[in-house]
């Protein structure tokens, strides 16, 4: 089922699969991404361990309500790397929290799991800090804490990635969106799937100043490292030992940070979703999710 949440003025598209009466696994992807990131395969496998999925898009992508006005430049987000000032943002990740809990409470789910991937993660790694008991496990994957010191893309690597924050021209979409998969990709990479996301990821939303809206909030957020400390639920931590975007420092914090976290490091994984581990990551949520049945 495919439809709208309506929350403070927005509207989030969203879709469910498998059986309503299994327990609900959120899925949050990250900065940019629409929902249909999150693998077709993937989600069948989760639903086959047994969870009734949820994905959706975050405000500033995909057909979920788009944020007026001007976003921050690309000259902006270089000021914000060398001087350590948070940008102006019209938004916080606990903002793209509440949205995650606006589309649970549409369909009158009381509690979840979560499981988020990039931006996503941090959105979930808030969600688990601001409404713990609304949260059955968290699982958060290429993530980081928001602490400066991990985490970082190398300035070198950061540099090539800039020009992805400026508005790509609508014919240039899916040429751009396949280049920075294969970079971001780790030894994995699968083109003719990133782009047959890229062309559905263009007929369904061209919003390209979306990506650098949502960047702001994730500066403008700040560290979580210490609220982290304090959160109870069970959760799991993923990290690719490839990931360049967001290093392996930003996974091994964040696991640090929350008491009896669980870390797995896939050695060929990047800053993506290979296929050939969606077994090995829909089973690590699935124990995490016997684990707090158990408890």
């Amino acid at each position: 089922m495919r439809t709208k949440a309506p929350f403070a003025g927005y509207e989030f598209e969203y879709e469910t699969f498998g059986d309503v009466s299994q327990p609900p696994l959120l899925l949050v992807m990250g900065l940019g991404a629409q929902m249909v990131l999150w693998p077709d395969g993937l989600i069948e496998q989760l639903v086959e361990a047994g969870f009734f999925v949820i994905r959706f898009d975050n405000r500033d992508c995909g057909k979920s309500t788009i944020t007026p006005g001007d976003p921050p430049s690309a000259t902006e987000f270089i000021k914000v790397r060398v001087t350590g000032k948070a940008p102006q943002s019209k938004y916080l990740l606990s903002d793209m929290s509440d949205d995650a809990f606006s589309v649970l409470d549409h369909l009158g789910i009381d509690r979840a799991h979560i499981v988020g991937a990039s931006m996503g993660g941090m959105i979930v790694q808030s969600m688990a800090i601001a409404y713990p008991q609304r949260v059955l496990t968290m699982t958060s994957i290429m993530s980081t804490t928001g602490n400066p010191r991990v985490g970082q893309a190398s300035l070198s690597f950061g540099f090539k990635m800039l020009p992805l924050l400026k508005p790509v021209p609508k014919d240039r979409a899916v040429e751009t969106s396949v280049s920075m998969a294969r970079s971001l990709s780790g030894a994995k990479f699968d083109e003719a799937e990133a782009r047959a996301r890229a062309v559905l990821s263009l007929e369904r939303g061209f919003h390209p100043a979306g990506r650098s809206f949502q960047t702001a909030a994730i500066m403008a957020s700040g560290d979580r490292t210490e609220a982290l400390r304090h959160v109870k639920v069970p959760s799991l931590v993923i990290h690719g030992r490839m990931d360049r975007l967001v290093p392996i420092s930003g996974g091994a914090a964040t696991a640090a940070a929350i008491p009896g976290c669980r870390y797995v490091v896939f050695d060929d994984m990047g800053h993506d979703l290979p296929k050939h581990r969606w077994p090995q990551v829909t089973a690590e949520i699935a124990d995490l999710g016997a684990v707090a049945t158990r408890t």
